[in-house]
C-alpha cells in the first residue's frame, strides 16, 4: 500500500516537522518513505507544504501531484492543494482557522480545531502535532507510540523540553477521529 500525502500551510506552523516525524517513524516501522520540502518565496508568513509518501514498496516518484491525503492548516492551502487532491481522498483541516466549506464532495473530510485544541494543551505551537496524531490513528500509516518514540531522534535536544507536551498533542489529535 502506497501513501502519497501533502502537508501544508503557512511558514512557522510546523509543517516540516509534522512531515519530517511522519516520515522518520515510517523509517523506524521499515516501509520505503520520501519527504520532499517546499517553501514560499516569503521569509516568514509564507506558504509552506512537504510531499510524503509512505509505502511497503519502493517509492518510483516521491513528487506529489495528486494526494490522497492532505493535513491542510491555513485557508491558501486548501484553496491550492483541494482540486488536486485523489478522488475519495482524505483531506484533514484545520478548523480553528478555515472557515470555507470544502467544495467537493467526493473526498472524506475531517476537521479539527487544532489551534484551540493545541492553547488549550498549553502552547499553540503544538498544533501540528494534534492533527499528526488525527492523521495518524485514522489512517494507521504508522503508529502512534513510534512516532512518540521519533522526538529525541527528530527534535533537537534544546526541543526535548517540549517531548511531553507534544505526546499529549499526538494523543489528543488521535481522541478526535
Amino acid at each position: 500500500m502506497e501513501h502519497r500525502i501533502i502537508m501544508a500551510g503557512f511558514g512557522g506552523q510546523g509543517i516540516m516537522v509534522m512531515g519530517s516525524m511522519l516520515t522518520y517513524a515510517a523509517m523506524k516501522e521499515g516501509k520505503e518513505t520520501s519527504w520532499i520540502p517546499s517553501y514560499g518565496v516569503e521569509q516568514r508568513g509564507g506558504t509552506a507544504n512537504c510531499s510524503v509518501v509512505v509505502s511497503d514498496r519502493i517509492i518510483a516518484a516521491p513528487i506529489v501531484d495528486s494526494p490522497q491525503i492532505a493535513v491542510i492548516m491555513n485557508r491558501p492551502s486548501l484553496d491550492k492543494f483541494e482540486p488536486k487532491m485523489e478522488k475519495n481522498g482524505l483531506l484533514l483541516i484545520n478548523d480553528s482557522i478555515i472557515e470555507r466549506e470544502v467544495e467537493r464532495e467526493d473526498l472524506e473530510v475531517i476537521r479539527i480545531k487544532a489551534n484551540d485544541i493545541a492553547i488549550d494543551l498549553g502552547s499553540k505551537r503544538i498544533a501540528n502535532m494534534v492533527m499528526l496524531g488525527a492523521l495518524a490513528h485514522k489512517t494507521n500509516i504508522v503508529r502512534l507510540d513510534t512516532i512518540k518514540n521519533s522526538f529525541k531522534d527528530v527534535l533537537s535536544k534544546r526541543r526535548h523540553n517540549l517531548i511531553e507536551i507534544n505526546q499529549k498533542a499526538l494523543d489528543k489529535g488521535a481522541e478526535l477521529v
